[in-house]
């Protein structure tokens, strides 16, 4: 497959709406202007088109959890999610706002800063120089018990990540910046219970979203941050269904923060029983992975203008991946996630 990597810099949209670059760079070269979309003639409507987000999840071998802050163009989704893999327990809620009303989303995945308030909840997402910073305070966020988080995130300069600049059409796009395995500290609480997280045992990943999407929509997406055996981190960002991938893929992985980048992979598994193990397959035969669910999340949204499902299966991924440098990696037990998502927003 055409690999094409992006390595100047210039804006993302030229004056009629088009990319004015296809494919991949390690960091962010290209800057988000949607003043430029022209999926319609009115100005207005464009915004309506609009998907923006920034997922942050947080992976440890007990738990996992989340937050996001997103703006659909007419509505706003807010929503956390922790689960404990000890008991296979989950604990959920979702905030829907009109036309994203409170939810600040920056222009940039590297400066600025995300944030949503409202009575009881309050969720912000503060970058700073090499890190990131995760608040979250949401009172009776599930069977009356409360969450928040207070999360430091290093993100070193010399640490690799994914950036696609990808089409959907002649004038609909996704950009998107994933992140993986980023040293994290601070703690965790839910109700009476806190959790105390070290860049030793607890690694995040960004998943930050800017695009103007089709109507109709499906993707698979997989992702994992952890560590080998010897110490080094792992992460994992595999994914397809984002677009017209000719010029480019995200799939990747990581070693220590240096990417190894990969074509297309063969994604298998069964739709009617997301449980059944999944496999990945690269190409060029440099990555087989089994992944093993656990647990599984699903996710239904039914409102008049949007309707979505995902299944996001928590698992275990055992296998092989070949470095750039030759080197072949096992790959043992690695926590991350697998998902289908379909929508219609």
């Amino acid at each position: 497959m055409i690999q094409n990597e992006i390595t100047t810099k210039d804006v993302l949209l030229n004056p009629v709406g088009e990319l004015t670059k296809k494919g991949f760079s390690k960091s962010p070269m290209l800057q988000y202007n949607p003043e430029n979309i022209r999926v319609f003639p009115l100005a207005a409507l464009n915004r309506l088109r609009l998907k923006e987000w920034d997922y942050y999840g947080i992976t440890t071998k007990d738990f996992f959890f989340s937050a996001t802050i997103s703006n659909e163009g007419y509505i706003g989704l807010v929503f956390a999610y922790f689960i404990d893999f000890r008991t296979n327990e989950m604990a959920e809620n979702m905030v829907i706002t009109p036309f994203g009303k409170g939810c600040r989303l920056p222009l940039s995945s590297e400066t600025g800063d995300a944030v949503f308030q409202k009575r009881g909840i309050k969720i912000s997402f503060i970058r700073e120089t090499d890190r990131r910073i995760v608040k979250v305070s949401w009172k009776n966020f599930f069977r009356k018990k409360d969450i928040a988080a207070d999360l430091v995130i290093q993100q070193p300069k010399e640490h690799e990540s994914i950036v696609m600049a990808t089409p959907i059409g002649q004038k609909h796009f996704y950009y998107n910046h994933k992140i993986n395995c980023m040293p994290t500290e601070g703690w965790i609480s839910y109700g009476d219970a806190k959790y105390y997280l070290s860049g030793k045992n607890s690694l995040a990943t960004l998943d930050w979203g800017r695009g103007a999407w089709e109507y109709s929509t499906f993707w698979n997406w997989a992702s994992a941050s952890g560590f080998l055996a010897d110490g080094r981190t792992v992460g994992l960002n595999l994914g397809k269904g984002f677009g017209d991938l000719r010029y480019s893929t995200e799939n990747c992985f990581y070693i220590n923060g240096k990417m190894t980048k990969l074509g297309w992979v063969d994604i298998e598994y069964d739709p009617q029983n997301f449980m059944r193990p999944w496999k990945f397959t690269s190409d060029d035969r440099r990555l087989y992975l089994i992944f093993t669910p656990f647990f599984e999340r699903t996710s239904k949204t039914n409102l008049l203008l949007l309707k979505a499902e995902s299944h996001q299966m928590f698992g275990k991924y055992n296998g092989i991946a070949v470095a750039n440098s030759g080197e072949t990696i096992t790959i043992s037990e690695l926590i991350g996630w697998a998902e289908e998502h379909q929508a219609k927003w």
